[in-house]
């Protein structure tokens, strides 16, 4: 009984505080509009439920090409960060050359300045660059915040691998880069996966900049479609907003599902470091 106390209730508690959102959204996603706006239907079940919403959002909208929009930025994105980011790890960890500490600590204090004070002189970059309404300019700036928390995460991870390794495998005769691509980056399997993780769900949940930067509707993504499609005045399409959540959330929480233990595994490394 004292288990089912202290363990099992709290638990139970917090997965339902956790997945009521889900079931909300998969509940509106389902319910006729004459059940959405009733006021003596059951608000935590659906009578008769309906498909029609999702109907209507996959066939009336151009939700499934928002949907490959910010899937190509997202993965684009994280694949150019990752890359940067664990390539000025290395440098930062691994070499040893004067101010090293101070250039990861700048690092990480660029990741602390808000996007929304960055979007402006990234908007006259843009503008003079001609990549106005390119949906792959997304891809490097969204690497302006992904980069710095990456670049801080993976050197606090590499840190915590041994150095021995490293001169093992020098003695042995081993270059620098067959070190860094045999060892090390093997190694760093779980800092790498906390990174993507972090960079897909920031790339994935992005607004401010798809909105500002974006202007065609082919090349909105789903945060942007939905709020500005499916939202007119001050009439909300309850029904398809919240199955395009629905749908717009699975990617991430697949993505967590199957990485969280290696995913918290890179944090501690990274925090131990």
């Amino acid at each position: 009984m004292r288990r089912l106390l202290s363990i099992w209730l709290p638990l139970l508690a917090f997965a339902l505080f956790l997945l009521f959102p889900f079931y909300w959204m998969v509940l509106t996603s389902i319910k006729p509009n004459e059940e959405l706006v009733s006021v003596t239907a059951n608000p935590f079940w659906v009578a008769h439920p309906t498909l029609d919403h999702i109907k209507y959002l996959l066939s009336s909208t151009s939700y499934p090409r928002w949907f490959w929009n910010t899937m190509a930025v997202a993965s684009a994105a994280t694949a150019l960060s990752i890359s940067v980011s664990f390539s000025a790890a290395v440098a930062l960890a691994r070499l040893r050359f004067r101010g090293s500490e101070g250039v990861s600590l700048g690092i990480y204090l660029a990741y602390l300045i808000p996007p929304a004070i960055l979007f402006i002189p990234l908007a006259e970059v843009m503008l003079k660059l001609g990549w106005f309404d390119r949906l792959w300019a997304l891809v490097p700036v969204y690497s302006t915040f992904l980069v710095p928390f990456c670049t801080w995460l993976l050197v606090g991870y590499l840190k915590s691998i041994p150095r021995e390794l490293e001169e093992a495998a020098m003695v042995d005769g081993a270059s620098r880069v067959r070190i860094i691509l045999e060892i090390i980056l093997p190694l760093s399997a779980p800092g790498l996966i906390s990174a993507f993780i972090f960079c897909f769900t920031l790339s994935w949940n992005e607004y401010l900049y798809a909105l500002v930067f974006m202007s065609s509707p082919a090349h909105k993504t789903v945060p942007v479609g939905l709020a500005t499609e499916l939202v007119r005045g001050d009439i909300y399409q309850w029904g398809p907003l919240m199955a395009g959540a629905l749908f717009g959330s699975l990617p991430v929480a697949v993505l967590y599902f199957f990485f969280v233990e290696h995913y918290v595994a890179g944090m501690s490394g990274a925090l131990k470091g």
